[in-house]
């Protein structure tokens, strides 16, 4: 796995959207350590409802499988915005 992402104040909406394009599994982990694999609807109920705060989230961090998913949310988180 990739080294964690830490991410502040995301728009939560085009995040999710952000996470149904990648291609392989991405984890948000919890103050906790717990780990749940956001590509899972369940999951992302679960996970995200207990971070959101104001309609963003207030703090995770993800780790991704592959490179590349780890790219797309790093300028997600940078930018915005997925630009391919």
């Amino acid at each position: 796995m990739m080294p964690a992402l830490q991410l502040h104040d995301v728009d939560v909406p085009a995040f999710l959207k952000v996470l149904d394009e990648c291609e392989g599994n991405v984890f948000l982990v919890t103050r906790d350590g717990n780990h749940l694999n956001l590509k899972s609807k369940l999951c992302q109920l679960v996970g995200l409802t207990q971070l959101i705060e104001g309609g963003k989230i207030a703090e995770a961090y993800i780790v991704c499988e592959k490179p590349e998913d780890d790219s797309r949310l790093f300028r997600f988180n940078l930018y915005g915005k997925d630009d391919k």
